[in-house]
């Protein structure tokens, strides 16, 4: 946050503040409250900032600025049939930007736009902390922020198309057909290198909410890191850790994170081999639908990790025994030092990626694309996996028709907020195989 506040030049100790502090504890009361006067002040400042400050301050960075009225052409008025989905942020459209929007300036693309709902978990701070730190920050393995909308009370951010969704909805949600093994391990080396992008970076980042539904994969499944709304500045010079308010998702934060709120890369870390458990197992990381141990997979699964005469136990079903079982062993390995209880006993990212990367070449022989799952008729082991797997299926395919009522009453009350304000542009968009 301090690299945010002072994007809109305030000062660092109102960053600091806002943060909770470092883990140096030499602040004088008088300075930490003044700091808290300024931090007042400074929230007040970018509640208010306007849409001519943000381009001021990212001229450099390559985004767009884009009028209420271009979005609404890209996504013909925010219509249902352009729809994706709903996150933190809140709706999610999918958008196309042809070469009448801005001729010479943004070449013709498809785009998804995720528009702020005001009234949900993430605010306005958090939709600027997406906007500085995507706008700064650029790799493979970042999903891309072409630009954002900062008119009137609508918030929204404008991100390259990511073709395959979600790393979630494959794994949970896709009832047709299941990622194979070499997808996978592809998918984990690219967050991998994602994450080890951001600790490694000049002023370090820590992701702090790393998570299935935050991994989103293009057309040739190669994942990418979104959401960055609760991203936060790694420690600087003495200090080991940053202090903050918790915040994440349950079931993929760190336990020492959790209890204390101290916060450090390590803490990515352990959030890392949670995903990464989740793949291999094709198990939720939370399941109250399971009985016992089982609700939690790290939990349950921990056991197993090291034993490769047992590992089976943990392996997706849906996968047919269709991979390496020496990679498999040495990719439970990874998420078992992951998933350390003591954070300096994790591995860096860095570490991580290397050792993944090392099982790719045993996945040469493996189909790429996701393949369609049978469940057996004979049950496999002691039956106990192949009804459970079942069963999980059964719930998603009855969840997903309960929720998509839900969501379409949602998406219209959301579009009718948007399309209520006047376009500021009359320029219209034609939304090409959207």
């Amino acid at each position: 946050m301090r690299m945010l506040f002072g994007c809109f030049g305030l000062g660092g100790e109102a960053a600091a503040v806002a943060e909770g502090g470092g883990g140096s504890s030499s602040s004088e009361s008088g300075r930490k409250k003044k700091a808290v006067r300024r931090m007042q002040s400074a929230t007040a400042r970018l509640r208010s900032l306007s849409l001519d400050d943000l381009s001021r301050t990212l001229a450099t960075s390559g985004l767009h600025a884009f009028t209420l009225g271009e979005l609404k052409a890209a996504t013909r008025g925010f219509s249902s049939t352009h729809f994706i989905g709903e996150g933190g942020f809140g709706p999610v459209y999918k958008g196309f930007l042809d070469d009448r929007l801005r001729p010479g300036e943004i070449e013709p693309q498809h785009v998804a736009v995720k528009y702020l709902d005001a009234d949900g978990p993430q605010g306005h701070r958090e939709w600027l902390a997406e906007v500085v730190y995507l706008g700064m920050l650029s790799h493979p393995h970042l999903v891309k922020l072409i630009g954002y909308c900062c008119q009137d009370e609508q918030r929204m951010l404008v991100y390259e198309y990511m073709a395959r969704g979600s790393l979630e909805h494959h794994l949970f949600k896709n009832l047709l057909s299941s990622l194979p093994w070499s997808t996978r391990l592809k998918i984990a080396v690219g967050a991998a290198k994602g994450l080890a992008f951001l600790h490694g970076a000049e002023t370090p980042v820590i992701y702090r909410d790393f998570k299935a539904s935050n991994i989103l994969l293009d057309s040739d499944y190669t994942a990418k890191l979104s959401d960055f709304g609760l991203a936060k500045e790694g420690p600087q010079g003495d200090d080991t850790h940053v202090t903050t308010r918790v915040m994440g998702t349950h079931g993929y934060a760190a336990p020492e994170y959790i209890l204390t709120g101290h916060l450090t890369a390590k803490s990515d870390v352990y959030s890392f081999g949670v995903v990464l458990l989740e793949l291999l197992s094709g198990r939720r990381s939370v399941d109250k639908r399971r009985r016992g141990r089982e609700q939690h997979l790290v939990e349950w699964a921990r056991p197993y990790l090291r034993r490769p005469e047992r590992l089976h136990r943990v392996m997706d079903p849906s996968l047919d025994g269709q991979y390496s079982t020496k990679a498999a062993h040495k990719a439970a390995m990874v998420a078992y030092h992951c998933l350390h209880s003591v954070p300096k006993s994790r591995p860096t990212m860095r570490d991580v990626v290397d050792a993944l990367e090392s099982l790719l070449h045993m996945c040469s022989d493996v189909p790429a694309g996701p393949f369609v799952y049978t469940v057996p008729s004979a049950p496999a082991d002691d039956g106990k996996a192949t009804e459970e797997e079942v069963a999980k299926k059964s719930h998603v395919a009855s969840s997903a028709v309960d929720a998509e009522g839900n969501l379409r009453t949602r998406n219209q009350r959301y579009a009718s907020s948007v399309t209520g304000h006047k376009s500021s542009s009359p320029t219209q968009s034609r939304d090409r195989g959207a």
